[in-house]
């Protein structure tokens, strides 16, 4: 082996060290944390089988559905799959444990409010809010389901807060369907946008922030933007291409002396960004990355976009980035933003970078927590497992950020995580993507006490550079 590769080999395999401190009294950790949480729950039984599950997704099971989760712990399969399918336990009080937490531990008074519609292919039409619709993961239209997540970044970390099924506009009205699927009788149909302002309203008080921020699902519709400036949230949104905007700061074609004098004409946000001269793009590093810092280019320019009415709507910045990719082309992404035009480019770029960045917890959350593994069919099944799934990710994501600020005090006795101090502001953490194995106990152990070990996955989640 070459000198130069045998020293890069010897670098990766440091980084690759796992202190063997991490791996110690993992399963009081995974109790304590779970405490807060199965405190929500008013039944023992509704309790032992939530840790149970969590317990499940946490593990090395290859499919992490109610079937594998009840043979990891020896027990029967139907009372599991009741109480995640039917058992009549909200959600929405554990949602609200994890969004306190997550607030507490990870709150910025910067931090930013992600908003990412996410798809779970499924077969079959019967899965409540299932039709063809667009899948971003298989990036085609695809027969899936969706759902509405809310995430939180900051500069200590990044976590998925809280989601909402997508009902379409076909199964809000069929009575049938709904009934069979569990729907309940005050769902309506609601937009997508709809569903984010409704987990903003409930949640945003427990979290930090000073942006809100989607991709060009979420920024392409006026109404919402409207309706965040109305809640006096300031928003940086991706926006489709085909963007109509009127630049505020262009000169207006010459007044011919009679009728109204005319205004700069709409134009297409890409073909406007191509008629820019190349002075007018700054370079911004956005955050280190593996092959090298992540560099983009990028531009501002205080616009009026078009509103689905065909109108001209109230001042908005437009932020154009570009990223040069190997072939030597550039990839563009357009926002729209609602805030002062002196706000520096490089502040508009950590928040571009949040947005990316609640991409890796979707992935983490269905790579190592089994976010698209279930199997239920109805309304109340699916935002249990959903919520679980999220419950099980942020523990993760404790054990990972665990994971990089080992030290003695860490391994005294178990304390419950929401009460854990935080780490210092920019500390630009990477954690590793950790998971829990299983091995299965012998006959005589008790049901509840699966053994569980640690391993190390290198999956790492970047981080936006302070």
């Amino acid at each position: 082996m070459e000198r130069r590769f045998a020293a890069r080999m010897q670098e990766a395999l440091a980084g690759a060290t796992v202190d063997p401190r991490v791996f110690r009294d993992v399963q009081p950790r995974l109790e304590n944390f779970l405490e807060p949480f199965v405190a929500c729950l008013q039944e023992a039984e509704q309790k032992e089988h939530a840790r149970s599950y969590v317990t499940g997704l946490l593990s090395d099971l290859k499919r992490k559905n109610v079937e594998s989760v009840a043979y990891l712990h020896d027990q029967e399969r139907l009372p599991l799959q009741k109480f995640i399918g039917c058992s009549p336990w909200g959600q929405q009080p554990l949602l609200g444990e994890l969004a306190r937490q997550i607030g507490a531990e990870l709150g910025e008074a910067d931090g930013v409010i992600v908003f990412d519609p996410s798809a779970h292919a499924k077969k079959g039409t019967e899965s409540v809010g299932v039709q063809r619709q667009w899948c971003g993961r298989l990036g085609k239209i695809e027969n899936c389901q969706v759902g509405v997540y809310m995430g939180y970044v900051s500069r200590i970390e990044q976590a998925l807060v809280n989601v909402r099924l997508y009902l379409p506009e076909s199964w809000a009205s069929d009575k049938k369907r709904r009934k069979k699927a569990g729907v309940p009788k005050e769902v309506r149909f609601q937009t997508r946008h709809e569903l984010a302002l409704a987990m903003l309203d409930e949640n945003g008080p427990l979290l930090p922030h000073s942006w809100v921020t989607g991709d060009d699902e979420m920024g392409r519709s006026t109404c919402f933007r409207r309706e965040l400036r109305d809640r006096n949230e300031r928003y940086l949104l991706m926006v489709p291409s085909n963007t109509l905007v009127r630049d505020r700061e262009a000169e207006p074609p010459p007044y011919g002396g009679r009728g109204p004098r005319p205004q700069v004409p709409f134009v297409r946000v890409d073909r406007w960004a191509a008629a820019q001269p190349a002075r007018a793009w700054t370079t911004i590093e956005i955050r280190p990355g593996e092959q090298g810092p992540l560099i983009v280019e990028a531009m501002k320019r205080r616009v009026s976009a078009k509103t689905d009415r065909r109108r001209a709507g109230p001042e908005e910045v437009l932020v154009v980035f570009r990223e040069k990719q190997a072939d030597g082309t550039f990839k563009h992404d357009y926002s729209l933003a609602c805030a002062s035009a002196d706000t520096p480019l490089p502040e508009f770029a950590r928040v571009f970078n949040a947005e990316h960045r609640i991409e890796q917890c979707l992935q983490r959350a269905k790579s190592e927590a089994g976010l698209s593994h279930y199997q239920v069919r109805t309304w109340r099944g699916w935002h249990h497992h959903q919520t679980l799934s999220l419950i099980a990710t942020w523990f993760l994501t404790q054990e990972a950020r665990r994971g990089k600020n080992v030290d003695s005090r860490a391994h005294g006795a178990a304390a419950p995580l929401v009460y854990c101090g935080h780490p210092p502001p920019g500390a630009g953490l990477r954690p590793n993507g950790l998971h829990l194995s299983h091995q299965h106990a012998p006959p005589e152990t008790p049901r509840a006490s699966a053994p569980l070990l640690l391993e190390e996955e290198t999956q790492p989640c970047a981080t936006v550079a302070g």
